[in-house]
């Protein structure tokens, strides 16, 4: 009998994806500090389990560079990749996942905006036949609204809605694992408010 897909995150075959965090968007999207400060719990999850990690920049000539506070500095052989388009799935990102990360089945999602780069991400990568998982209070928009749709929309499309400290445990999967006690000090403190309950509380999501 074919198993039911429940969407279980497993480290050795899940890659995390990091969506224009640039310092131009910081004035108009909201929750941004907060956005950008769940994205580098990720980020250093991904570090600290040794998973494939892209981070893009949209048009950054205009936009400006990845925040200082994502993190990236500590990390110098991570490269952001420069698009245009409103997808991360370029070209060269899915020749890399195909040609090196093979086993690559669930991509991991955080970023901005949810209703532009994020949900053209997230679609394409289902239609490319990847499990999403959305980190809900790492992505935002400049309205409620549209983060709030860009949630519908993108769990209507079978991404999975989730969240930054469900992502952490659930790729770390054991107590027991070595890496365990490095991931648990990243969620001692809660990840930080970012308007969520004010905006599910009265929608079906």
């Amino acid at each position: 009998m074919a198993c039911r897909n429940v969407g279980r995150l497993l480290a050795r075959q899940t890659a995390v994806f990091l969506c224009d965090l640039q310092e131009k968007f910081r004035p108009t999207i909201q929750y941004f500090d907060e956005i950008v400060d769940v994205s580098s719990r990720i980020l250093r999850t991904a570090k600290i389990l040794e998973l494939p990690i892209v981070v893009t920049e949209q048009y950054p000539k205009g936009l400006g560079h990845t925040v200082q506070a994502l993190g990236l500095e500590q990390f110098p052989e991570i490269k952001p990749i420069q698009k245009t388009q409103f997808s991360m799935l370029t070209k060269d990102v899915l020749a890399n996942l195909k040609n090196n990360y093979p086993e690559v089945k669930n991509i991991v999602l955080c970023g901005i905006e949810a209703h532009v780069c994020v949900q053209g991400t997230a679609l394409e990568a289902i239609e490319s036949g990847f499990d999403v998982h959305v980190v809900v209070d790492g992505c935002s928009s400049r309205t409620m609204v549209d983060r709030m749709f860009a949630f519908q929309r993108m769990k209507a499309a079978g991404a999975w809605l989730t969240t930054s400290e469900s992502v952490i445990l659930g790729l770390v999967g054991d107590a027991a694992h070595p890496k365990f006690k490095e991931c648990q000090n990243l969620i001692k403190q809660s990840a930080p408010d970012s308007g969520l309950l004010t905006l599910l509380s009265n929608q079906n999501i």
